[in-house]
């Protein structure tokens, strides 16, 4: 195997003897000849207009606008509505509206359960005054077809309102 390397490097070094590139150069040559072209160049674009603003003595657009709210107020202002905050959480809260399920009605004696199925496939049984949904809804009564919700959001004028809601039986 030793023997064969020296063949083998002859060989190759035998295959960069210098060959005949007259016609390559010849090619290169001519083709340089015939290529005249011109590009043009770029046509100028003009700079856009300037523009300045002047909105002194005009209403700050992103303030909210005072009629509307002074309108919103009577409504939503000062009605007292607002989500308590510091009772604690139940598992449902967890969950927008929208992802939960009411699977069922239960009833024992003279109280009424819901059952509502979360996301996660698990099943909760749950009461007029349990709280569900992450806009702080408060259930208001359970029917056969139905959980009726009370939901408390803001009412975009720095105050809360109440929203009536409901989850129907899946079916």
């Amino acid at each position: 195997m030793t023997r064969l390397w020296p063949i083998l490097l002859l060989l190759l070094l035998g295959g960069c003897e210098r060959a005949d590139l007259s016609d390559l150069e010849r090619f290169v040559i001519d083709t340089k000849a015939q290529s005249q072209g011109k590009v043009e160049p770029l046509p100028e674009i003009p700079p856009p207009p300037v523009y300045r603003y002047q909105a002194s003595g005009l209403r700050d657009p992103f303030q909210p606008h005072r009629a509307r709210l002074q309108a919103a107020r009577p409504q939503t202002g000062g009605n007292g509505v607002h989500p308590d905050l510091d009772r604690p959480r139940e598992p449902l809260e967890n969950y927008p509206l929208d992802a939960l399920t009411m699977v069922g009605v239960l009833r024992n004696g003279g109280e009424t359960w819901a059952v509502i199925r979360a996301p996660d496939n698990i099943l909760y049984r749950v009461r007029v005054g349990n709280h569900l949904g992450q806009n702080h809804g408060r259930i208001t009564a359970i029917t056969d077809t139905e959980v009726k919700i009370v939901e408390i959001v803001p009412d975009g004028a720095g105050g809360w309102m109440e929203r009536p809601n409901a989850l129907k039986l899946a079916g």
